[in-house]
């Protein structure tokens, strides 16, 4: 209308009734948002920017599509705060059990270049990357989770159930038992006696682990051995340099600076190992050095004595000695060094990361892939053989009976 403000004066009474007013269209919610929803969101949202609709009308009506809990909270908070005069990032980063330090960076990029709608698009696509490779990740897993569960349930069915009536007729003949035989009523009596350790052993050592973990030595040890271990250690391994270098990749190529991109990427890796390589390569770089000389250099991990000791409980007899030949070989090969020297070499190494994070996915898929190929076998010839001790032990004094009788 054309006035000038001369001065501006908050009613207390209005105000601290607008405070106690619940907030409309709110409910109750409890831990965070799925990986899920959030991509579906993203990329609804990049559809909306890109059909040319403002950011608050986009908001909302992504809002009233969501179901009751943390998403559709923060989605609604964040529309106040945007008609409050914030920027889209900095409503966002309001919300941080929604949406994280990578989200908010690359939105707060997006905005600077006023190039919105191809960073949500580029957000997207690297959200369902992630979910597609954790999904491959978790559904290799079912598998041998479900045979494992089902091995054990039938194994202590029959020593609970079955052994105990076998055992009442060879105590009824009285004659001497197998050694073999022997053996299995003693783990049917310790079984029946101490059934509640069965789930309680890995339940402990869990919370043995989580305790280590506490200690930053300790975590640190812990790390390196997930990434060294037998079998799984590449795949874990391979994991990680595939989120990192498509998280990197990602926030360079949507304008985030590069000392920023490192420290997101850093909190992103999940392994104590990569957060200690990615802060030295970016205390490196602001000493002016480049990228891939101490991504080389740094990559070599430490002795650690509490992952040799996680190698010897895991490995008796030669754990030890495999991790001190193992130790020393780089979390980073080659191949990722020298693409990322000619990235910027070239000034592609957002094009280069992208490459890297592909090789990786592939690898990673194949693996998992193969990993579960093996161990489909290996399980049935565990079962296989469980069972079959049991029935040999079991049979041997019936033959022997059998026997004497005639």
């Amino acid at each position: 209308m054309g006035y000038m403000v001369t001065k501006l004066k908050a009613g207390k009474a209005k105000a601290a009734a607008a405070a106690s007013k619940k907030k409309p269209g709110r409910s109750f919610a409890i831990g965070g948002v799925k990986m899920k929803d959030l991509t579906l969101f993203t990329r609804q949202l990049s559809i909306l920017q890109d059909a040319g609709l403002p950011i608050l009308r986009s908001l909302k009506i992504l809002a009233d599509m969501q179901k009751p809990g943390r998403l559709k909270n923060s989605l609604l908070d964040t529309c106040d705060e945007i008609e409050g005069g914030t920027t889209l990032s900095e409503a966002m980063a309001k919300s941080p059990k929604c949406f994280d330090r990578l989200y908010t960076n690359m939105i707060r990029a997006g905005e600077a270049g006023g190039a919105l709608e191809v960073i949500l698009r580029r957000l997207s696509e690297f959200m369902e990357r992630a979910q597609s490779l954790r999904r491959k990740v978790k559904g290799a897993m079912v598998y041998p989770i479900v045979v494992v569960s089902v091995a054990v349930g039938i194994l202590t069915f029959i020593m609970l159930k079955i052994v105990p009536q076998f055992k009442k007729i060879f105590d009824d003949f009285g004659s001497e038992l197998p050694p073999m035989t022997q053996f299995l009523i003693d783990l049917s009596n310790w079984i029946a006696n101490y059934w509640y350790l069965i789930p309680a052993i890995p339940f402990g050592i869990r919370l043995v682990i989580k305790g280590i973990c506490l200690i930053p030595y300790g975590r640190f040890g812990w790390d390196l051995f997930a990434l060294k271990a037998p079998i799984f250690g590449q795949l874990v391994e391979k994991n990680i340099m595939s989120r990192s270098t498509r998280t990197l990749g990602t926030l360079l190529a949507s304008g985030v600076p590069i000392l920023e991109a490192l420290n997101i990427t850093k909190e992103t890796s999940g392994n104590m190992m990569f957060e200690q390589l990615f802060q030295k390569v970016s205390d490196s770089i602001r000493d002016g050095n480049a990228i891939a000389k101490p991504l080389k250099e740094f990559s070599v991990p430490p002795l650690n004595l509490v992952a040799m000791l996680f190698w010897t409980a895991f490995v008796p007899g030669v754990g030890a000695l495999l991790y001190l030949t193992r130790y020393k070989k780089p979390v980073v090969d080659d191949l990722v060094i020298n693409m990322v020297d000619v990235g910027e070499e070239s000034g592609e190494l957002d094009t280069m990361l992208y490459k890297v994070a592909d090789t990786y996915d592939e690898e990673v898929a194949v693996l998992t892939e193969s990993l579960t190929s093996l161990m489909e076998p290996l399980l049935i010839i565990f079962l296989g053989g469980a069972v079959g001790f049991i029935v040999i032990a079991l049979f041997l004094p019936l033959i022997k009976l059998i026997q004497d009788l005639s």
